[in-house]
């Protein structure tokens, strides 16, 4: 997954507004403590940071 459509994905589900705090302000425990703009910026895959994201606020199978 590339970063452009992580962010796509984000604002689909989420829409804009809420999309950006989800990625910057909330903190996930299984992304080690860390926001997901945090976790991309440390290295770990977008792909994984958005399962995080998936898992987190139960976004259904079908839009992972």
């Amino acid at each position: 997954m590339r970063l452009q459509e992580f962010w796509s994905r984000l604002d689909r589900h989420f829409g804009s507004v809420r999309a950006q705090s989800v990625a910057r302000d909330h903190v996930f425990a299984v992304l080690g403590g860390r926001t997901a703009v945090d976790a991309i910026d440390a290295g770990l895959s977008v792909r994984r940071v958005w399962l995080a994201i998936c898992e987190e606020y139960e976004v259904p199978p079908k839009e992972r």
